[in-house]
């Protein structure tokens, strides 16, 4: 009677926890139109005023995040007895593209963006190090974090400015999180992170120190002076 009453029980378990009484393993995220998301910014960033003129041209954005899955830019799980729940939102494009697209309108919009690398007065490469969100106990959390390297093409000389920016959406402090709370709060940090570049105080600095001819003929190669 005993043994049949625990078989009954096993039974049971099995039924609400989808057939099984062990824990199951968190199932691959895939992605569908409803968790993937768009990011682009709903104005661009105005860049600082320089003392003369300026143009920009971006070589490259490189993804230093080592993210093995970059599309995929929130993930969440909350274990309930034997099974666990999970959320994912994606991408619909790598956040390099993402990156190069607002720096490059914010440009563009201020009249710095070069037609052509040739044209360019300098030349960037930015690394991309963090584009991500995650949840905290305020809600979500999310931070973008650039490092441009600017290079002037006549001296090849070159200088490094950063761009860090972050942003908290207190309204969803839920770990099952709105793709459009994702959405709103990486947009935010993207912007902090753009602004913060283009209007740094080492910006104009480091075009300063760019704009210094680079030493020709026999004073370069003279050796120094005691």
């Amino acid at each position: 009677m005993i043994r049949h009453r625990v078989r009954a029980l096993v039974v049971g378990l099995c039924f609400l926890s989808g057939g099984q009484v062990c824990p199951l393993a968190a199932k691959e995220p895939k992605q569908t139109p409803k968790n993937t998301i768009s990011i682009q910014l709903a104005a661009p960033v105005k860049p600082q005023t320089f003392s003369r003129p300026v143009t920009f041209y971006v070589v490259d954005v490189i993804d230093r995040t080592g993210d093995p899955d970059p599309m995929l830019v929130y993930r969440t799980s909350v274990r309930l007895l034997w099974r666990e729940f999970g959320q994912a939102v994606f991408l619909d494009r790598e956040p390099k593209s993402i990156v190069r697209q607002a720096l490059e309108d914010s440009l563009r919009a201020a009249g710095m963006l070069a037609r052509d690398e040739a044209s360019a007065e300098y030349l960037l490469a930015v690394y991309l190090f963090r584009f991500d969100v995650a949840s905290s106990a305020a809600g979500l959390y999310s931070r973008v974090e650039l490092n441009v390297a600017m290079k002037n093409p006549k001296t090849g000389n070159s200088e490094q400015v950063s761009g860090l920016g972050a942003a908290v959406e207190g309204r969803e402090p839920s770990p099952f999180a709105e793709p459009r709370y994702v959405r709103a709060v990486l947009t935010d940090a993207l912007e902090a992170a753009l602004r913060n570049f283009l209007r740094s105080t080492k910006l104009p600095q480091a075009l300063e120190t760019l704009s210094v001819p680079a030493p020709t003929g026999p004073a370069a190669c003279a050796p120094p002076t005691s």
